[in-house]
């Protein structure tokens, strides 16, 4: 449980990081970071596999690059929900969403699943 945290507060730092760094995505405090990382776990718990059995036959198409697209659009669907996230367009969210999936690999390096 304690490993859970720890992941969670990490997450929420490096989302911070990457919106003050990422132009086009507004991140108001670390708190809204934090609430940030719990709505996209949720919404990729809940959402993201009827999404993907949806778009399967799309994304065997486009050789998996549509996948990309459907990471951007949780993203731009958890900046619907908060109100001290914004993202200005669908390629920031994918670019986002590309390095916060490079940030969480390291997190997993480091930490363990």
């Amino acid at each position: 449980m304690l490993q859970f945290v720890i992941k969670i507060i990490l997450n929420g730092v490096a989302i911070f990081m990457v919106a003050k760094y990422l132009p086009g995505v507004e991140l108001v405090s670390i708190q809204d970071a934090i609430i940030l990382v719990i709505v996209l776990s949720v919404l990729n718990a809940v959402l993201r596999p009827i999404l993907g059995f949806l778009a399967f036959p799309i994304t065997v198409i486009t050789l998996g690059l549509f996948s990309l697209v459907l990471n951007g659009a949780m993203v731009l669907l958890a900046d619907y929900f908060l109100a001290g996230f914004a993202v200005r367009d669908l390629l920031i969210a994918i670019v986002f969403s590309l390095v916060l999936s490079l940030v969480n690999a390291a997190i997993d390096m480091v930490i363990g699943k």
